[in-house]
């Protein structure tokens, strides 16, 4: 298992490599079966659930404050319902760019929750257009982990941290 999660880093980093910016590679990597909320669109909305679908070492080093950590490589969807119980509720789920994200979302909808949004471009448009975010100990941090080399380019803004 975790060969195979080298590999698609690998592959990942490679395609990345040709694309050059976060709507090049979100069209070319996800289907959209998520809808998209774009950074802006956030204030427009009221009582929302954040789901950070990156990895722990991902995780402590920032998020968005209050966003609850389900993971990517060890999803366990009793680790939503038993946090989320309205199905109605507004989740925004996030990862790097929205890649992540895309399928954690889609594990959301089949679990039955009905207002489930990838946040477009994710913790990384996020913090490139202002947003805060906070580390382990819940302070306001400029750290964010870029995930790799490959996918950092699309960090702006913010200090790149690779690992924990």
């Amino acid at each position: 298992m975790r060969l195979y999660i080298y590999f698609i880093s690998f592959f990942f980093s490679i395609m990345l490599s040709a694309q050059n910016s976060i709507p090049q590679v979100l069209k070319k990597l996800n289907k959209e079966t998520v809808p998209y909320i774009k950074v802006n669109e956030l204030k427009e909305k009221t009582n929302l659930v954040f789901l950070d679908a990156r990895e722990p070492k991902e995780y402590k080093v920032s998020h968005i404050q209050g966003a609850i950590p389900v993971g990517f490589d060890h999803f366990v969807s009793n680790n939503v319902t038993s946090k989320v119980k309205d199905k109605d509720a507004t989740i925004i789920v996030y990862c790097s760019i929205g890649v992540r994200s895309e399928q954690i979302g889609e594990k959301l909808q089949k679990l039955g929750y009905k207002n489930v949004y990838n946040l477009y471009g994710g913790i990384f448009e996020y913090k490139n257009n202002g947003g805060k975010v906070v580390n382990n100990q819940n302070k306001v941090t400029d750290s964010v982990h870029a995930y790799n080399k490959a996918w950092s380019v699309y960090l702006t803004k913010g200090i790149k941290v690779y690992e924990d």
